[in-house]
């Protein structure tokens, strides 16, 4: 539980996300996110996360093109001048829930970070003597509910952080806040 509250990718993506379009527009992200590290954390417990590391290319065209989309949005973000690059009013519009989804999904299974704790710290609460199924259910359960929990509060925080610059009229301040958290995001993904 305490991996998920540290400050990472994921994270940082949600409290960016909750600054910008709101926390109900991020559980969209979010949901891939949980899918993601569901997914990456069986990957871990059953032993396919060797296989991704022996195919390092694959791994890296992923970080690298899920980089280059974050930093993308960072940047425009950044070049925005004095107006939410989304509100809260248009995201509905402008933001498909299915892209936010996907983000969050394939922020999840390229960190370098979610794979390096799952593959270390998964696989020694499983016990070896007892059916492998049931184990994982109960442990990749107990994994996304502490990724929601710790995503909704980063995203709240972002919201909160949202409207104290907003009533200061500092617009292109969180821009520019959103835009470097996610342009870092995207470095992190792509180099990490």
């Amino acid at each position: 539980m305490l991996v998920s509250a540290t400050p990472g990718m994921c994270m940082t993506l949600a409290l960016t996300l909750g600054m910008t379009i709101g926390v109900r527009k991020t559980f969209w992200m979010m949901w891939g996110e949980i899918l993601g590290v569901a997914l990456v954390s069986i990957l871990a417990v059953i032993g396919v996360a060797s296989i991704m590391l022996n195919y390092p290319l694959a791994f890296s065209i992923l970080k690298y093109a899920g980089g280059g989309y974050l930093i993308y949005l960072g940047i425009q973000m950044w070049r925005s001048k004095g107006k939410l690059v989304i509100t809260l009013e248009d995201s509905h519009a402008n933001i498909a829930g299915s892209k936010l989804a996907l983000q969050g999904f394939i922020t999840a299974i390229a960190n370098p970070k979610g794979w390096a704790f799952t593959i270390s710290l998964l696989p020694p609460f499983i016990n070896p003597e007892l059916p492998v199924g049931p184990q994982l259910v109960i442990l990749v359960l107990i994994i996304m509910a502490s990724e929601f929990l710790f995503m909704t509060v980063y995203a709240s925080g972002g919201k909160t952080l949202r409207k104290m610059l907003e009533q200061r009229g500092n617009v292109q301040t969180i821009n520019r806040i959103s835009g470097t958290l996610i342009i870092g995001i995207g470095i992190w993904l792509a180099l990490g």
